[in-house]
């Protein structure tokens, strides 16, 4: 076998032993990549692929938000729009300044991780990827966004919505019509936390897996998050409301599909 999890996780741990252990959002960081790394393993075995293809979906989980650490320390945000593409710039820690050959001694699987980290924070996968490369952008998505839900119900606001209080804040326009229009709202339209929070909601319609729908089910995350606040503007509050609405409609309907 090409991949030696055991070591890629040893790798890990060194290369984040770089950035300060007590920093809340590097705690953050570390528990979601190690939980989206366990969820894309079962993903890809709940799926039925070969070993490989398990160990492979489990590396890139563990890789694909390695460009967070600087992220962290250089602007002390997870909101790429403010700071730095996550992504791409964990291409550059892993392709350009050569860390992917700690965790793998030959290129054999660097395309596959390359375009899988790329795509898994873009609205969309990108046309023109083989079977292969579609099917672990897809399961690393899936893994990412179901983890994500989990923090969004459990960190401490602050954290995620740059604020512990949110009930005076009012959601944009632009935000609010582009969720009616479409079900998808640019990162760069983003102007409050409760933008933000509507953002969040529509990672349902991403989603790809009846196996990951189950998940966000099952655990109940579209209710916890939206009675995780209350807003004092009514037109705020009834937006959310028609939003949670929708979502829940719509992943209650797909997991009977």
């Amino acid at each position: 076998m090409a991949i030696d999890i055991k070591e890629a996780k040893k790798v890990f741990k060194e290369y984040i032993s770089n950035y300060n252990p007590n920093v809340e959002k590097v705690k953050i960081k570390v528990a979601h990549i190690e939980r989206v790394s366990q969820i894309a393993k079962k993903l890809a075995e709940d799926l039925g692929l070969d070993q490989e293809d398990v160990e492979l979906a489990e590396l890139i989980g563990l890789l694909h938000d390695i460009g967070r650490f600087e992220q962290i320390r250089v602007y002390n945000t997870f909101l790429d729009r403010d700071s730095i593409n996550h992504a791409e710039y964990g291409i550059k820690v892993l392709f350009e300044d050569g860390l992917i050959r700690k965790f793998l001694k030959n290129d054999e699987y660097d395309r596959i991780i390359r375009l899988s980290i790329l795509n898994h924070n873009r609205m969309q996968i990108e046309e023109g990827l083989s079977e292969r490369e579609n099917l672990h952008a897809k399961i690393i998505r899936d893994a990412d966004k179901i983890d994500i839900f989990y923090v969004l119900t459990i960190a401490k606001k602050e954290e995620v919505w740059y604020k512990e209080d949110l009930s005076n804040e009012k959601m944009t326009d632009e935000v609010y019509e582009d969720f009616i229009e479409n079900k998808l709202i640019s990162y760069n339209k983003v102007r409050t936390g409760v933008d933000l929070l509507a953002i969040h909601f529509t990672y349902v319609f991403n989603l790809y897996f009846k196996q990951s729908v189950k998940v966000i089910v099952d655990n109940k995350y579209l209710d916890k998050l939206y009675n995780r606040f209350s807003f004092n503007d009514k037109k705020t509050k009834d937006r959310i409301e028609e939003i949670y609405e929708i979502t829940k409609k719509y992943i209650e309907e797909k997991k009977d599909d």
